[in-house]
């Protein structure tokens, strides 16, 4: 083991408890024992034609399982037209580019999906070895797998769950037949621990919520059964990825979004293909299992503790797919956790923008619970569709745009669970989560102008020790206007393998917020292992129209172990008469401080892609023109900046990295960020105002500069406090 993964692996077990690392050697235990359990895959094609995996199996388990096995429950009658037009034709648009080999992974095309290489990563070109004992292969190592995301991802068969609902959407038979091969192959070349796709079991249990839809989709088609109930591989797969996930499982600190998708992944399975003795076993630990975990992964207000946007529709949208599988499997879970996915989806509800887009906080994989319709298909908007069918949305929700997964999975849900929904949930949207530190600063619907929304990030670094998916962003803000990125949360880009871009998406730089002394406010030990989180409280979240005003206030120690020690609090505050956006930063001296002592700060401001800035320096101070073009025009806004620092713009910069835009994982494109360096003395305040349209006919702000933005006055580096 090199020098530097080894020192990676002593800071991981620094973050563990002594529980978790008994759990950890109890598990390294099995994973060498089981090596004796390990099915060798086929050898190449051609040097023994027609072998498959199960020929090296012992005669006793080629068999197939006695009788007529019984498939996963069916789509309710006539549940297939319900489906709108646009969705379905969209659906078998895409479903045509896979029969031509065409499909995209974390943005990348690919073109070899007629018959695609499971071990091979498009990115590099490096193929894993499909001979390997899973649990001696290091699928983080690039020089081993690749990047292990992209090799993954193919093997959630995503594509093969809008292949099979193209199928039922259209009878073609064409689609049904190339979900059928690709199973196979992927059956044949991936027996029980042999290659990179047994080495996670978030993988596994996605899988065996994949093949539930695939098998449930493909009702109808003659060659189901056969491919399925009849084959001896298939139900040899099934019972190795039910085995895997009741043997290992994420623990402690890592029982975050992963443990979800295993507990799920088992559930579902155990519903869907309860062929075996310990099925009934299997479904009752699961759900049991699964229950537990998502009460704990969610707030009370109901967002997800990652704080990672993305993985709040992933974890809620596996939780419903669960319950609804648990449901028509006649095993249903509590009417305590139905409730707790009415409130993910109405927290949800609640924090998407006028345009129906989520937040873009922390990590985001681009993870999909269930795909059945063209791509992109948004977590959030698949979330609320759902819940939206089957618990009806609130009379302030954004109107779910029903599609083809939202369809099928809400006519799964039985009239008896439908009534028993829960009754009280919020009356008016909540602008404030406290329990999360999210709160949104926005222009009220009825206002004229389109929608100003502002995220204020007040909460937790992160969840468990590791608080693997936090970005070091307390305080950060995101600002959009009418759903166009203007103040912009950069997102995430990549994962694996390029650590300098992995780590400047995740930086405090990387972010709408404070850096101090050249440093993030939280310590990284890694990719996923944050060693150091700094604690936020919010101080006030006036989210009430109060003449017209409201207003966030909070602060964070990120930097109260440094030279000096000092707590970075912003204050920001919406007129949303004005249309005028102000946020005052200040550094207060932490104890020991002594006399106060200037300290080098950086203030970057992220602007989003679609926006063109042109600095303009003058006399009383540094403005930045911006224009973009919006859905109903050309929009102009002035960003008042603090003349008290030295203001530069960077635009897709390599060296450092710098001014950088993810849209996804996996995809960047450049976008202009503007970083104002300078000293700072404990008390001073620096100044930004935002200034936008305020429903004048030509769009534009109001051209006198910030005005009256408070008690501070003038946009600017205003000095020691009077």
């Amino acid at each position: 083991m090199s020098a530097p993964a080894l020192g990676w692996y002593v800071r991981r077990l620094s973050r563990m408890s002594p529980a978790e690392v008994a759990w950890r050697t109890q598990d390294q235990a099995r994973r060498v024992a089981w090596s004796r359990r390990r099915v060798r895959p086929p050898a190449p094609a051609g040097s023994v034609p027609g072998t498959r995996s199960g020929a090296v199996l012992p005669a006793a388990r080629q068999a197939s399982l006695p009788g007529a096995l019984p498939p996963p429950a069916p789509l309710p009658p006539g549940t297939v037209e319900q489906v709108p037009p646009s969705a379905r034709q969209a659906l078998l648009a895409a479903a045509d580019e896979l029969l031509a080999g065409r499909w995209e992974t974390l943005g990348v095309q690919r073109t070899d999906l007629v018959d695609p290489d499971w071990f091979r990563d498009p990115v590099t070109g490096v193929r894993s070895d499909p001979d390997r004992y899973a649990f001696r292969l290091d699928h983080r190592s690039p020089t081993e797998v690749g990047d292990v995301k992209q090799v993954w991802e193919l093997s959630r068969h995503t594509h093969l769950t809008v292949l099979a609902a193209a199928y039922a959407c259209s009878g073609d038979e064409r689609y049904a037949e190339r979900v059928a091969a690709q199973l196979r192959s992927w059956w044949d070349a991936n027996p029980f621990l042999s290659g990179v796709h047994w080495t996670s079991g978030i993988e596994v249990g996605l899988r065996l919520v994949a093949w539930a839809w695939v098998r449930r989709l493909l009702t109808g088609w003659a060659g189901a059964a056969e491919l399925f109930e009849q084959d001896p591989l298939a139900q040899r797969q099934v019972r190795w990825h039910t085995e895997y996930l009741t043997a290992f499982r994420s623990r402690g600190s890592s029982a975050n979004n992963h443990i979800v998708a295993e507990a799920a992944g088992l559930l579902v399975g155990a519903c869907a293909f309860g062929w075996f003795p310990d099925s009934d076993r299997h479904r009752t630990e699961a759900g049991l299992l699964l229950e537990r975990e998502l009460a704990r992964n969610t707030f009370p207000s109901g967002l997800n503790r990652e704080l990672a946007s993305e993985y709040h529709g992933f974890v809620a949208l596996l939780g419903l797919l669960a319950a609804v599988e648990a449901d028509a499997a006649g095993h249903p879970l509590s009417d305590r956790t139905w409730r707790r996915l009415v409130d993910a989806a109405d927290a949800a509800a609640a924090l998407v923008d006028a345009t129906g887009r989520p937040p873009r906080q922390g990590d985001g994989d681009d993870g999909r619970a269930l795909l059945l319709d063209a791509p992109p298909a948004e977590g959030w908007a698949t979330l609320l569709a759902v819940v939206g069918q089957v618990a009806g949305p609130m009379p302030w929700w954004p109107a779910p745009e029903p599609g083809v997964t939202s369809t099928l999975v809400a006519a799964m849900v039985p009239p008896s669970r439908r009534e028993a929904m829960p009754r009280s949930r919020p009356a008016r949207r909540p602008d404030h989560l406290p329990d999360a530190g999210t709160t949104l600063l926005r222009t009220t619907p009825d206002a004229p102008g389109p929608e100003l929304w502002c995220r204020c990030d007040g909460g937790p670094h992160g969840f468990l020790s590791i608080a693997g998916h936090a970005h070091a962003d307390a305080l950060s803000l995101e600002v959009r206007h009418d759903g166009v990125d203007v103040l912009a949360d950069p997102g995430t880009y990549c994962y694996h393998g390029q650590p300098g871009w992995r780590a400047y998406f995740r930086s405090t730089l990387g972010h709408n917020t404070l850096q101090v002394a050249g440093r993030d406010q939280s310590t990284s030990g890694g990719p996923f292992l944050w060693l150091r989180h700094a604690r936020t409280q919010v101080l006030r979240a006036e989210t009430e129209d109060h003449r017209g005003t409201v207003r966030w206030a909070a602060e964070h120690d990120g930097y109260a172990a440094g030279d000096p020690p000092v707590r970075h609090r912003r204050d920001v505050e919406l007129d949303r008469v004005a249309r005028r956006l102000t946020v005052r930063d200040r550094l207060d001296a932490g104890p020991g401080a002594g006399e106060p002592r200037p300290v080098d700060v950086a203030l970057p401001w992220h602007l989003g892609p679609q926006v063109e800035v042109a600095l303009q320096r003058q006399e009383d101070g540094v403005r930045a023109r911006l224009d973009w073009t919006g859905r109903h025009g050309p929009v102009h806004a002035l960003l008042e900046l603090p003349a008290g620092l030295d203001w530069t713009a960077h635009r897709g910069e390599t060296d450092p990295v710098l001014g950088w835009y993810s849209p996804r994982l996996g995809e960047k494109v450049p976008s202009t960020t503007l970083v104002g360096r300078g000293a700072l003395r404990p008390g001073d305040r620096l100044v930004t105002v935002l200034g936008l349209d305020a429903g004048r006919p030509d769009g534009r702000p109001d051209d006198t500069g910030p005005g009256d933005p408070g008690p501070d006055g003038p946009a600017g580096y205003q000095g020691p406090p009077r």
